[in-house]
């Protein structure tokens, strides 16, 4: 900022001792103005990019709703300036809104009857599109979509690998060849079509609902383990959908995960080529079973390599996948719709 000075002459035509305190005191009196402006101004905008990013849920995603109070993003996470709440009498102070796609049947009378401008809403889902329904409804409605999908604005995977520096393996004694736990078997899946025909060449040790085996929480991992392979088989085919059946039941619980699901590129976008079998990978379900069967000792090692340098981690907790709204935040596109939610979805 340029500013004029008085010009204040003495009679001889040079300035005044007089006229040059007045001129320095002016100067200096603008120039402390200016100052207190900026400074103002600056405060004002540290206050602003101080205040926490304020996230309201506006149905939990599970049934049960944990306690979200205080700042359980830095407690649990490290996630600073993030306060969550599921109180919706918020929503006008609320920076992000979150909307489970789960919870928003039958339609658009679940959502607030008004929106604040600035306002950002998220589509969060962990299903795939075959088991979405009603996303021709939600046109024109989302900001940001948070999904599975690592195209999502907020990519939120099921599990993925994290650097570990132990140099070891941790490969569990094995007493049966192959198992597979499934709680809802429909005929007309890939899945079941695949291990209809696959079971006619090995045996499959099958637990869960589905045959009447339930497994308890904390029993899943001791039992899978035991097998050299598991099954695990997606219920639908789509780009990414790779769910806790390879992250939990197969590689966290220490056995060789053979997949069916989207192409092995996909698959390794997320593990190492070496760390899993696909059934793409043989021309016949007969081929599969007998390269199962037949492997050694040496081969079936191979398989665990990757656990020298990586361990899995899980995520299963809603509020810590909710927490990573606020860290993706600063680099989310502003002022955007999705203008067909079911078009991004099944694409």
């Amino acid at each position: 900022m340029a500013w004029a000075l008085p010009l204040l002459w003495s009679p001889w035509g040079r300035p005044g001792v007089k006229a040059l305190v007045t001129a320095g005191v002016f100067v200096t009196t603008l120039w402390n103005l200016r100052c207190f402006l900026n400074s103002s101004k600056g405060s004002r905008e540290d206050s602003k990019h101080m205040e926490p990013l304020v996230v309201l849920v506006w149905e939990w995603p599970s049934k049960q709703v944990p306690n979200v109070s205080g700042d359980v993003c830095r407690e649990l996470y490290s996630i600073t300036g993030c306060q969550l709440t599921t109180e919706r009498q918020f929503l006008h102070q609320a920076d992000v809104v979150v909307f489970p796609h789960a919870r928003l049947h039958p339609g658009q009378d679940r959502l607030p009857k008004e929106r604040p401008p600035g306002q950002n809403w998220v589509w969060v889902s962990l299903e795939s599109p075959s088991n979405s329904r009603a996303l021709e409804g939600w046109n024109q409605t989302f900001n940001w979509v948070m999904t599975y999908r690592k195209d999502s604005d907020i990519f939120i995977p099921y599990g993925k690998l994290v650097p570990n520096q132990s140099a070891t393996m941790n490969i569990p004694a094995k007493t049966n060849l192959v198992s597979w736990v499934i709680s809802n078997y429909h005929r007309t899946q890939k899945r079941a079509e695949v291990y209809k025909n696959l079971s006619r060449y090995l045996h499959v040790n099958i637990y869960g609902r589905a045959n009447k085996k339930p497994l308890c929480k904390d029993c899943l991992l001791p039992t899978t383990s035991k097998s050299r392979f598991y099954l695990a088989f997606e219920n639908s085919i789509h780009r990414d959908y790779i769910t806790e059946k390879l992250w939990r039941n197969s590689l966290l619980a220490g056995t060789v995960p053979v997949v069916l699901g989207p192409p092995r590129s996909n698959y390794e976008q997320f593990v190492p080529a070496d760390s899993f079998i696909h059934v793409d990978d043989f021309g016949s379900l007969e081929e599969l079973a007998t390269f199962l069967k037949t492997m050694n000792s040496s081969r079936y090692h191979q398989f665990f390599a990757w656990q020298r340098r990586f361990s899995v981690k899980l995520y299963t907790d809603w509020r810590e996948r909710i927490c990573t709204i606020c860290t993706a935040y600063p680099h989310l596109p502003r002022g955007h719709l999705y203008p067909n939610l079911q078009s991004w979805f099944n694409s």
